[in-house]
């Protein structure tokens, strides 16, 4: 475990200079990441609410709760998949640091690109998925099992577009280093 920065992080913030297309792809999806990270903040704090009033009408009044625990789970998987890039571009996901100290900083680089790369054929093969998913919940008309019954393509729709922006992201880790930019 490490505590402290990273040796093959650079202090500066992943963005390619100039008026490239992928300087410009870069300031437009940290744009966007930064509008939704405030957006899956207010989505987590009302799932907090949503679930705290859930817990004390039963508790209290012994009311049902048949819309409460479905529209947390929405939230929250709203506020997971569609915070994901900002998570990303901030390098905050979770990642293995053992060879850091033992290997270059060329070699941690190219560890660094390799392993965008591998996550970026992962991600891209989910949010393919997550999207044939949605199109067919969407189509199908699928909801949920609850009495509440709201339709399933909302969380696979927030799960697709998340897992775009996170492709997207992905995408420009890769194409910086090679355009010229400094990573993160």
């Amino acid at each position: 475990m490490m505590h402290g920065p990273v040796a093959d992080q650079a202090e500066t913030p992943s963005i390619a200079t100039g008026h490239t297309p992928v300087a410009m792809l870069g300031r437009a999806l940290s744009v966007c990441n930064n509008i939704i990270v405030v957006f899956a903040a207010l989505a987590l704090i009302a799932a907090c609410v949503i679930l705290s009033y859930s817990v004390l009408g039963r508790a209290l009044f012994h009311s049902p709760n048949y819309w409460q625990d479905e529209a947390a789970v929405f939230l929250l998987v709203g506020a997971t998949f569609m915070s994901s890039a900002y998570v990303q571009s901030q390098r905050g996901h979770v990642s293995i640091e053992a060879f850091v100290g033992l290997l270059s900083a060329r070699a941690n680089s190219i560890r660094l690109w390799l392993v965008d790369v591998a996550s970026f054929a992962f991600c891209t093969f989910f949010a393919w998925k997550s999207w044939t998913l949605a199109h067919e919940a969407y189509v199908d008309g699928q909801v949920s099992n609850s009495m509440w019954s709201p339709p399933l393509a909302i969380p696979y729709g927030l799960m697709a577009l998340g897992m775009t922006l996170l492709c997207v992201q992905l995408l420009l880790q890769i194409l910086i280093p090679l355009t010229g930019g400094a990573r993160r």
